[in-house]
């Protein structure tokens, strides 16, 4: 039967990616990212708990976390576990376990919504959205809460 190595992770960045090419021009980024995890103790105080890791992009994923993402931003990262391992200076076997990212889905909300507007924005005067008023019974150009398919 084959394993499986599957990573899914939620977190921000703790630093800007870390961006290197290799030989053939390859990109590599590396960077911290924190998940966090809250839940209530015993005594039903809320205590958090952050874990380190460290995710490793190839490529395409490398040159876009450098061009977009920043110390905080909010990612999903889907990738595989690997453990490397290498001798030191000093001749001590020293072990790094990374997140080697497959996928990439940046959560940040964009900052350019020019074009769009938020919900709680009242529609322009000039709008073409219908006044509604669910005060006045049936009168023409009103709509009884009896109405609505929700």
């Amino acid at each position: 039967m084959r394993g499986v190595n599957r990573v899914v992770l939620i977190g921000n960045l703790g630093k800007e990616p870390d961006l290197q090419y290799l030989e053939g021009n390859i990109a590599v980024a590396k960077f911290p990212l924190a998940t966090t995890e809250t839940y209530k103790d015993k005594n039903g105080t809320l205590v958090s708990q952050t874990e380190w890791h460290t995710v490793v992009l190839w490529r395409g994923l490398a040159e876009l976390a450098q061009k977009y993402l920043h110390k905080g931003s909010l990612v999903f990262i889907e990738g595989r576990i690997r453990t490397r391992n290498w001798e030191d200076k000093d001749k001590n076997r020293r072990f790094s376990t990374e997140i080697i990212g497959d996928n990439l889905v940046m959560l940040d909300k964009r900052k350019e919504q020019s074009d769009i507007a938020p919900a709680d924005t009242p529609a322009p005067e000039n709008s073409n959205f219908p006044d509604v008023n669910f005060d006045n019974g049936n009168l023409p150009g009103t709509i009884s809460k009896d109405d609505l398919p929700f």
